[in-house]
């Protein structure tokens, strides 16, 4: 096992035992009542992390922790309106405890006052959601920018100091892109000639696409060497319009480790993406969740705080990870987000084997 899968999964056994180990016991809450737990994720569309990783990993992570607690799960498919009904309808189910990842982070505030002075628990999961929130999981998002922006550089190798960047930033709605986005470009900002163009793709790869477009035709095909796309979802939309207007030879990095983009990754189409171990982040908010379920205060399993206006939320914030082609091996594969057989299909299998992926071709 080598330095880089040691890390994953000794962060993977920590959050597990540092908050299983109270979850297991009793509490304040422990009778007979609702023990449902609700879970709500923004889209499936422009992200597969949220049906592929996050839903399954937090049920059974619930589900081993809590033998009458049940997940009441609903995806908004993006739409910040049918997110709000279904948070409603969980509070009129009774729910007590609510796992938010939100559409639109800035609306969130008097959904979870509403729900506070009800005496359910919100906690912010992924996103950090507006209002009274009990507790904020997620991973350090202005360090995965960072990571995002050199890695960009380190695409570019040479070409660094004198190259113009096409930047595609996620939806304005989501506090996460802002971090994202401040965090590419502490790392690029005085690296590079400038950025060229700076758009929001709002998470949609369509409008990504567009964009792009739109730099080619103020920039000219030519008039730019990289392009910063927040996620993967966009990136493939990216690299498919860079390529109908005969560019093949663009850095273009992403984020999420979606398994298309590691095909890309390997393939060569996608300089990077940045993995995020979802199975400690989904189990650190099961745990949080079967906590005030039971009624344990979460502060102290809570790694940080989190300042949102002026009120210190108990957060746990977790390491990205950058992945290129050399590193698909000792971190995607050795971590087991995929199988070596899920990635290297008959199409893949010459990238596989370049990249040193064990496993049948």
């Amino acid at each position: 096992m080598n330095s880089m899968t040691r890390r994953l999964v000794i962060g993977t056994a920590a959050v597990s035992m540092t908050l299983s180990l109270a979850a297991c016991g009793g509490g304040k809450n422990t009778s007979s009542g609702n023990q449902a737990i609700g879970l709500l994720l923004p889209e499936r569309a422009s992200s597969t992390r949220y049906e592929a990783f996050d839903k399954p990993l937090i049920e059974t992570a619930v589900s081993g922790l809590c033998t009458k607690c049940t997940v009441d799960y609903a995806n908004a498919d993006g739409d910040e309106k049918a997110q709000k009904q279904q948070f409603d309808a969980l509070l009129a189910r009774g729910v007590k405890v609510i796992l938010l990842d939100p559409v639109n982070a800035a609306v969130t505030a008097p959904w979870v006052d509403e729900a506070t002075k009800k005496g359910t628990k919100v906690i912010a999961y992924d996103r950090l959601a507006a209002g009274n929130v009990a507790a904020y999981i997620s991973f350090d998002n202005k360090r995965t920018g960072e990571l995002q922006g050199q890695a960009l550089l380190d695409a570019l190798g040479g070409r660094a100091a004198g190259a113009e960047i096409v930047m595609i930033n996620g939806a304005e709605t989501d506090p996460n892109a802002a971090d994202f986005k401040a965090g590419a470009h502490h790392a690029l900002d005085g690296k590079v000639k400038r950025v060229a163009y700076e758009q929001s793709g709002e998470w949609k790869p369509e409008v990504a696409a567009a964009k792009v477009g739109e730099a080619i035709n103020k920039l000219g095909k030519n008039g730019f060497q990289a392009v910063y796309s927040a996620n993967d979802g966009m990136a493939g939309a990216i690299i498919d319009e860079l390529h109908k207007a005969g560019r093949t030879d663009v850095p273009v990095g992403g984020q999420d480790a979606s398994l298309d983009a590691v095909r890309r990754v390997l393939t060569g189409e996608q300089a990077y993406t940045i993995y995020k171990p979802y199975q400690p982040e989904a189990e650190a908010a099961a745990n949080m969740a079967v906590y005030l379920v039971k009624g344990i205060d979460v502060t102290s399993v809570a790694s940080t705080v989190t300042d949102s206006n002026g009120s210190q939320i108990p957060s746990m914030l977790l390491s990205p990870v950058v992945v290129t082609k050399a590193k698909v091996a000792e971190t995607i594969v050795a971590a087991g987000l995929y199988k070596a057989e899920e990635i290297c299909t008959p199409q893949y299998a010459q990238a596989c084997r370049a990249a040193n992926i064990p496993g049948a071709y």
